[in-house]
């Protein structure tokens, strides 16, 4: 069955042609290539190269600057959100309503493509999925556009959701054999969320996975009634993650709706907030495991799946890691879903412990009330959409975080509340990244960020000893993952805003990171390349 299932990922087409992506690549961790939303299928955003490394990362120096267009193009001034895919020495990504390609070696516009939109809130776009010569991604008005990839020429339009009942499409697609897999996002209209999968040929649904049970099904006794349930939310607006020996693929789902409002919908309800395990040929269910019961404070437990292998206990496991955004760190069993491990990585106080599974148990003195609750953490959470980073030379699992204080207010007391149903007030945040040890939970090591505010970014590790990030005064870090040493920075004109890549072309590793509507490349000097080259060659 998995020389079978290997096979079906090979033969992604007939057409095969000297440009397009080979589908080997989406196995292997990123070295000439980044052929998917983290690098790989692991989610670990950490990189093999090492040309670039703890030695030689203070000779870092700009090779090119990129700008999106501008003119006319309304997403002109808009922060690049989505990381970029790397094939065959071309970069490809989105904003909302355009897709881009730029060459990878010196940062010129090969073309563009603009969506007209029907509308949608146009919060950012985090990527591409490519398979063979075509690309895929979403809009705001919630079409899935496939185009050719090498000229930016549209082959089909399918419209996956209704702009009217305000749903927005912003996930990067992830493919999947034959299958491109597409979530959506919507908060304001209590509607349901869901995964799809689409036929890259065609556009036509193959399957589709809801994020709340239908009457009947198991998990419908999680919730009230039909009617709850059918409004429930849980949206699937970040990429998951996909394990090809299991043939499993891990997703996080979004927060019940309505968010802050959940007199009308008692119960854990189901599948919201959880790390779902899926068949990706039917979309079945093999596990789950809900990291937030009954949520009331907005937390998306949509962050990163990361699959770690590696001992635990003295075991080898094969394993799922993920920082969540209501501030607890979890470790699953990702064969069983059986859990491992759940240690809080910033204080928190809206619960009343653990259960015998690991869950938090919300304490309902922590809901929202008309007068106010001060909560920990905040409503944008402990961490949020920016990817965390595993380094398997560590063992050590990064991600920026926030300590956070909001007041939650309840503001729709009817038992059919609807939207929001009420609202938070930020009171105090502290920003900062950190080391966790995967098998213990703990910090091993944490950098807080001067100053009370300001966002969090993503994270890059690589087998150079490196570890590369964005703070919330505009700058670019490269630290020692060991031990959180800095070694080498540099201010760029925004902070960092998207997931940060590097790859390998011609013999030279560049790094390639988005800051408000420009991507920065960096390589070492043309002597020193060569130098470590013949070092490494030795």
């Amino acid at each position: 069955m998995k020389l079978l299932r290997l096979s079906l990922l090979f033969g992604i087409c007939c057409l095969l042609g000297a440009q397009e992506l080979d589908p080997k690549k989406l196995l292997s961790p990123p070295t000439d290539t980044w052929a998917t939303f983290h690098g790989d299928y692991s989610g670990r955003r950490h990189s093999p190269l090492k040309q670039i490394n703890s030695e030689n990362v203070q000779n870092l120096g700009l090779a090119w600057v990129y700008r999106a267009s501008g003119g006319d193009n309304p997403a002109f001034g808009t922060s690049i959100k989505a990381t970029p895919l790397q094939v065959n020495g071309v970069l490809y990504f989105a904003l909302p309503d355009y897709a881009y390609a730029v060459d990878a070696r010196n940062g010129r516009e090969l073309w563009t493509y603009k969506w007209e939109s029907q509308g949608g809130i146009h919060i950012g776009n985090r990527g591409v999925g490519i398979y063979g010569n075509w690309l895929f991604f979403e809009t705001p008005d919630n079409h899935l556009i496939s185009l050719e990839k090498d000229t930016g020429k549209l082959r089909w339009s399918v419209e996956i959701a209704d702009v009217k009942q305000q749903y927005f499409s912003t996930p990067a697609p992830v493919i999947i054999g034959n299958h491109v897999l597409v979530g959506t996002g919507g908060d304001s209209l209590d509607v349901p969320g869901f995964l799809e999968a689409r036929d890259p040929e065609t556009g036509v649904v193959q399957w589709r996975w809801n994020s709340e049970p239908r009457p009947g099904e198991p998990g419908a006794e999680s919730w009230p009634n039909e009617d709850a349930m059918s409004h429930g939310g849980g949206m699937t607006w970040m990429p998951g993650t996909y394990d090809p020996e299991l043939n499993t693929i891990y997703w996080g789902t979004g927060n019940p709706n309505p968010v802050h409002a959940g007199q009308g919908r008692k119960g854990d309800n189901l599948w919201t907030c959880s790390i779902v395990a899926l068949n990706p040929d039917n979309g079945k269910m093999k596990w789950y495991y809900q990291v937030s019961p009954h949520d009331t404070h907005d937390w998306d437990a949509v962050q990163t799946p990361v699959l770690i292998d590696g001992e635990f206990q003295g075991k080898p496991r094969k394993m799922l890691a993920q920082a969540s955004r209501n501030g607890y760190f979890f470790l699953l069993d990702r064969v069983t879903g059986e859990h491992l491990l759940t240690v809080p990585f910033i204080k928190t106080n809206w619960t009343k412990g653990l259960n015998a599974k690991g869950v938090p148990i919300p304490d309902p003195a922590k809901e929202p009330k008309t007068d106010g609750t001060l909560v920990s953490p905040a409503a944008g959470g402990a961490t949020n959409w920016p990817t965390p980073s595993f380094d398997p030379q560590t063992g050590l699992f990064f991600v920026n975080t926030s300590y956070s204080y909001s007041v939650y207010y309840l503001t729709d007391t009817d038992e059919k509340a609807q939207g929001y149903g009420g609202r938070d007030s930020g009171v105090w945040s502290q920003v900062a990244l950190k080391a966790i040890d995967y098998k213990t939970g703990q910090a091993r090591w944490t950098h807080e960020y001067p100053g009370q505010s300001g966002s969090v970014a993503s994270i890059l590790t690589t087998a150079g000893n490196l570890l590369f990030t964005g703070d919330p005064r505009r700058n670019l870090i490269a630290y020692d993952p060991a031990s959180g040493k800095i070694l080498w920075h540099v201010g760029l004109l925004s902070a960092v805003s998207n997931g940060p890549i590097t790859y390998e072309l011609d013999g030279r590793q560049y790094l390639v990171v988005g800051a408000g509507d420009m991507f920065y490349a960096f390589t070492l000097p043309q002597q020193s390349t060569t130098k470590t080259t013949e070092q490494a060659a030795r």
